[in-house]
């Protein structure tokens, strides 16, 4: 039976944007823009040895209730190099009936290079959630993007047995589409269940690589991977992708991170740095 949050008193909910753009000076990438209304900022950014820019974005209240909506525009100019990601994970609450949102925005000039990479988005059991994603690459412009999804509270008892998920991810280059895929899952679904879905597990993570083909033994190395759960990977011709699925968000976080170690210095061209936040 679905509640009503009028009738239980739920407070009005919340919009939220946050636009971020990048410049890339002596080389060095240092935020040039940085615009937000509502509950979504970031923190004071880092800057590597590399000159690689990294960035917190915050959610202050700590979770996206029921009517909510987040939107991100991120720009690199020429040349820019920056890492994106979150202090813990994002908590998607029950929406009792109003559906929340993510909109993501992401656009790279020429020779830019952007790592995406939260930590973990959770559904809890009656989130009804839209997530929305767009990036415009130009030029040889790349992307190293990763997330990581739990499907209810296993550690409490909870199933995601209500609500729903939706999710699109469109990659342009030069305007052409490279990439367009879309996700629904409905809370109590089969495909929870089923082996051509869930197969009972509750986490799933990907990492795609929009840049030039992986070498054959670098995709033979992240597929021998030791893990706890099951992986795949394979190299279409604009992306890399390659996707796990397990009971851990742990897990999870532990294999992406293995495995972007082992690509950076094709993707990027140096050893991999992990941001301090990570380890906290």
């Amino acid at each position: 039976m679905r509640r009503d949050a009028a009738a239980i008193g739920l407070p009005p909910p919340w919009a939220a944007e946050l636009e971020l753009a990048y410049q890339c000076r002596d080389g060095r990438t240092i935020p040039v823009r940085r615009r937000h209304c509502g509950p979504l900022r970031v923190q004071r950014h880092f800057i590597d040895a590399a000159g690689q820019c990294q960035h917190i974005i915050v959610h202050p209240p700590g979770g996206v209730a029921g009517g909510d909506s987040l939107s991100l525009a991120v720009s690199l100019e020429e040349g820019a190099d920056a890492l994106l990601t979150s202090p813990g994970a994002a908590k998607w609450y029950d929406g009792f009936g109003r559906p929340a949102s993510q909109r993501l925005e992401l656009s790279l000039a020429p020779g830019a290079r952007l790592e995406w990479l939260p930590l973990e988005t959770i559904l809890f059991a009656g989130a009804e959630v839209s997530m929305q994603g767009r990036v415009r690459l130009q030029g040889d412009a790349a992307l190293l993007y990763g997330d990581v999804l739990c499907l209810g509270r296993p550690a409490c008892g909870e199933r995601f047995d209500r609500g729903h998920w939706r999710q699109s991810l469109d990659i342009e280059r030069d305007g052409r589409l490279i990439w367009c895929e879309r996700a629904a899952l409905a809370g109590g679904d089969r495909m929870l269940d089923a082996a051509a879905g869930m197969g009972g597990q509750t986490v799933a993570g990907q990492l795609l690589w929009a840049g030039p083909a992986l070498p054959a033994d670098l995709h033979q190395a992240v597929l021998a991977l030791p893990l706890a759960g099951r992986a795949a990977a394979s190299q279409l011709p604009d992306v890399w992708l390659a996707r796990f699925i397990g009971d851990s968000a742990e897990a999870a976080h532990h294999w992406l991170r293995r495995a972007r170690r082992l690509l950076y210095p094709f993707t990027h061209g140096r050893a991999a740095q992990e941001p301090r936040i990570w380890a906290t």
